[in-house]
């Protein structure tokens, strides 16, 4: 293997005087190694003279069988490792649409709490069917827009976020919060019920008992079409009021989002698992005690 190492060297300087210093020896045992190399192998593998150092037919043909040893050999410690090491395991987190970054950040901080032992993949997905994931196997975790009624479904809060309607910017040019007088005469429009978290229910149930009574409903599962209505000064929604939400990225042109003073509404977002698998001896136990810990302190936005 050395002496491998030594030809390699000299075949990439051509120069043996630059490939004993990049081998930290001296020139004259180098030029030694490669000779009883040559000797070895029954093949000259350098045309040497006074000024310049070759490669013969058989040095360039062994140059990438030399190469190709050698990242076997250096390979050699990394392979071992992961054949020793426990095989991990590939656990699946559903992920609704517009999680916040921070949450995110969490997330990423479980899976590399423990990428020793399982590898955590993202699943995207809506709260009703990524809870019903949740609740038959084929996720080990989901973050879900709350509330989700179901016994055999452990429940950690991870984020409350704020809020706010988005309405026509030309409309509402200059203010820095709204009232429901103000939305009254613009219908609230909401996508397709399936869509929605549940908790928009009762957004819609609230907003009507106040007197907003005017309503669009789109039969599209795309949040785009509401920021088209909103655009285009025909209705208002109500979305996350943080500007680092990614459903802002849904926010067309003269759409601004307005927190409404005498109207305060929260999404709660929840981290799902499944109470038997999280108990002591259960397959989750170890990650979902993970999740508490870093879960532990409630996000807000």
């Amino acid at each position: 293997m050395l002496h491998l190492r030594y030809f390699v060297a000299v075949a990439e300087e051509l120069n043996f005087s630059q490939a004993a210093r990049k081998l930290h020896m001296a020139a004259s045992p180098l030029s030694q190694r490669i000779k009883d190399l040559e000797r070895e192998l029954g093949q000259p593998l350098f045309e040497r003279t006074t000024h310049r150092v070759a490669l013969t037919p058989a040095g360039a043909a062994l140059l990438p069988m030399a190469r190709d040893v050698l990242d076997r050999v250096n390979s050699i410690p990394w392979r071992l490792r992961e054949a020793v090491r426990p095989q991990r395991s590939t656990l699946l987190i559903g992920m609704p649409a517009g999680v916040h970054p921070a949450l995110r950040d969490r997330v990423r901080e479980l899976a590399d709490a423990g990428r020793e032992a399982y590898e955590l993949k993202r699943w995207p997905g809506r709260s009703t069917g990524l809870a019903e994931a949740v609740r038959d196997g084929r996720l080990a975790l989901a973050l879900v827009r709350l509330p989700v009624a179901d016994p055999a479904l452990g429940i950690i809060e991870v984020m409350r976020e704020r809020l706010g309607a988005a309405v026509p910017a030309d409309r509402f040019a200059g203010r820095e919060s709204l009232t429901l007088d103000d939305l009254r005469d613009l219908p609230y429009v909401a996508t397709a019920p399936e869509a929605l978290p549940a908790y928009f229910d009762e957004i819609d149930a609230r907003l009507n008992s106040a007197g907003v009574r005017k309503r669009i409903r789109i039969n599209s599962s795309d949040y785009a079409g509401a920021s088209e209505l909103v655009s285009g000064g025909l209705a208002f929604s109500l979305t996350m009021l943080s500007t680092e939400s990614p459903m802002h990225n849904y926010r067309l042109e003269n759409v601004i989002v307005l927190p409404v003073a005498d109207f305060p509404a929260e999404l709660v977002t929840g981290l799902l698992f499944r109470t038997d698998r999280a108990e002591s001896g259960g397959d989750l136990a170890d990650l979902v005690a993970e999740a508490r810990r870093i879960f532990a302190e409630e996000l807000s936005a």
